[in-house]
């Protein structure tokens, strides 16, 4: 879960330094960063309060405290990793596709550990395991969903990067996260 939540942080650092956005939760508290100057950590913990019932309810209560516990590492992480890192140049471009790479890693990882980052990847979970349908494409939807909204937000030209990234990783999870893989022989 560590090594998932460094990941990941090094992904929203670079999305945060190149004015990029992600779908989901993420999405939702970039957007919240954005308009307030909310620390983006202390609202990505928030806004993944409710999903914490979610995952109780359906995912069980191992997969609900390691999905607290990652949130609130990456809450952490993110909070203290600009002090530790800092770019003089980074190519928005570069950074959706290495960060959405990147970020696509990270919840491949704690998904393989029956984890997540709580909000969207909750309900993508729930929905894979329950559904059948596939956890990449129902959060490139979700996650699609979170980019259009930001239109008011953040100018064009960054939403159509944003929407490489979300590709991106979303593609890594599709291409990556299925279920019979995992079968121990």
């Amino acid at each position: 879960m560590l090594t998932a939540t460094l990941i990941m942080s090094f992904g929203v650092l670079m999305f945060s330094h190149a004015g990029l956005l992600t779908g989901g939760t993420a999405g939702v508290a970039f957007l919240i960063h954005y308009l307030t100057g909310w620390g983006f950590g202390a609202v990505m913990f928030v806004v993944n309060v409710p999903f914490y019932w979610l995952a109780w309810q359906r995912m069980g209560r191992d997969f609900t405290i390691k999905t607290v516990l990652s949130v609130g590492m990456l809450s952490v992480i993110v909070t203290f990793m600009p002090r530790l890192v800092s770019f003089d140049t980074l190519s928005p471009i570069f950074a959706a596709v290495i960060g959405g790479l990147l970020m696509g890693v990270s919840i491949l990882i704690l998904f393989r550990h029956r984890a997540s980052l709580g909000g969207f990847n909750v309900l993508a979970l729930y929905l894979q395991d329950h559904f059948g349908w596939r956890a990449g494409r129902v959060l490139m939807v979700l996650d699609g969903t979170i980019l259009i909204c930001s239109f008011g937000v953040v100018d064009w030209q960054h939403v159509a990067i944003s929407v490489l990234a979300a590709v991106l990783m979303n593609q890594t999870l599709v291409t990556n996260h299925r279920k019979e893989r995992y079968i121990v022989l």
